[in-house]
């Protein structure tokens, strides 16, 4: 099997530590958020949560140059495997990718296999996670 590789010759990977604490953070933050969502509407708190979840991610992504508020503190974004950044399609796609992530767990554990540092939902959206400039 051939390995797809990309020049990332002008961009420095996140470390794996980074990537985890910026999840944590951004983790924290969406818990919070959706906690309050699913204690005022509990028929409908995981479908809220998932919108909320999404919305969060497509903000910060396409309108915060590649950093939600845990990238932003551990000095960490999201760019597309070609530098440039990424789009709402590819927010989506990413985000979309964390829950299959979720159910296949080796999805997450991918980042630490993977040359490029990529998980499945950076595979999904041809996406990198890199140090902020």
């Amino acid at each position: 099997m051939v390995a797809e590789t990309y020049d990332v010759a002008s961009y420095e990977l996140a470390d794996i530590g980074a990537r985890c604490v910026a999840w944590f953070i951004d983790g924290t933050i969406l818990f919070l958020i959706e906690s309050a969502g699913f204690f005022t509407a509990r028929e409908t708190g995981v479908g809220i949560g998932f919108v909320i979840g999404l919305a969060y991610t497509w903000f910060f992504l396409t309108r915060n140059q590649g950093q939600t508020p845990g990238k932003l503190l551990m000095k960490i974004r999201v760019i597309k495997t070609d530098g440039t950044p990424i789009s709402d399609s590819d927010a989506v796609i990413r985000y979309v990718g964390t829950f299959i992530n979720s159910v296949c767990l080796i999805g997450w554990l991918w980042v630490l296999l993977d040359e490029n540092r990529q998980g499945w939902h950076d595979k999904f959206a041809h996406t990198y996670v890199v140090k902020a400039e």
